[in-house]
């Protein structure tokens, strides 16, 4: 029941999926408030341990606080209006909603579309999305008061919301200055500078783009980061993802600076 519960609508999110897609008379979304952050006990279901979905185990965070990341959003539609979520609430294509991986259900998060600064607060009622390169899927309301609904992914900004020490305005947010998003590959993270150059020197040759190495301390010592990029487009971070993994490179991650 668990299993069916968690997957019920949430098992590849987008548009892009055939028979996804936007509402073909849509409603005005100007009158679409934000969800309002309140605190509430966690979702019966959606919040296993652990689960797998095509392969890939994933593991429930024990807390939302102090969660901020950068990456690319997408977002679902009618294909899923109605379904029940993985917190067992029906997904609603006018609802400020999201869905993510691994925070714990609910979490309410803030949403920042980092190429036009507009910003939203979601709640987080399900799970996915299970697309490589994606760290949030948005409700259709969301991803269109974002500005990203056209384009069907976005580089954002998620900010996990603390409900028992603020509540957010509710009232739609206009566009503040835009936030530097530049996209890269990260394709490596090594504590041997050798490795990570063994790696740059195998990569040169593919044609993928630029190499970089980048040195960053951690508890454990230094890391080296290999990336590629700057990358103009999420589409060419999802090729470059795919033609490394025939390369036997498969733990790829966006970073956006």
């Amino acid at each position: 029941m668990l299993l069916a519960m968690l997957f019920a609508g949430c098992s590849s999110h987008g548009p892009l999926e055939p028979g996804d897609d936007a509402p073909k008379n849509p409603k005005d979304l100007s009158g679409i408030q934000d969800a309002v952050p309140r605190v509430e006990p966690r979702s019966r279901y959606g919040n296993p341990e652990s689960y797998v979905v095509y392969g890939k185990r994933y593991y429930t965070k024990s807390s939302s606080a102090g969660y901020t990341e950068r990456g690319i959003a997408s977002w679902y539609g009618t294909k899923f209006h109605g379904r029940r979520t993985s917190s067992g609430e029906p997904y609603d294509i006018y609802k400020m909603t999201a869905a993510h991986k691994t925070l714990p259900l609910p979490t309410y998060a803030k949403v920042t579309n980092l190429r036009n600064g507009r910003s939203v607060v979601v709640k987080i009622n399900d799970r996915g999305p299970f697309h490589a390169n994606r760290i949030i899927d948005l409700s259709y309301a969301a991803a269109a008061r974002l500005g990203i609904q056209e384009h069907g992914t976005g580089l954002v900004e998620v900010e996990a919301i603390d409900p028992s020490r603020t509540t957010p305005s509710t009232t739609a947010r206009p566009a503040t200055a835009a936030a530097p998003a530049t996209l890269f590959l990260q394709v490596g993270a090594f504590s041997s500078r050798d490795n990570a150059v063994r790696l740059e020197k195998r990569l040169q040759s593919s044609g993928l783009g630029e190499i970089h190495i980048l040195e960053a301390s951690s508890t454990a010592g230094p890391m080296y980061r290999v990336r590629i990029g700057p990358l103009a487009t999420v589409n060419d971070a999802d090729r470059i993802s795919n033609s490394l993994i025939s390369q036997g490179i498969s733990d790829t991650r966006v970073i956006i600076d």
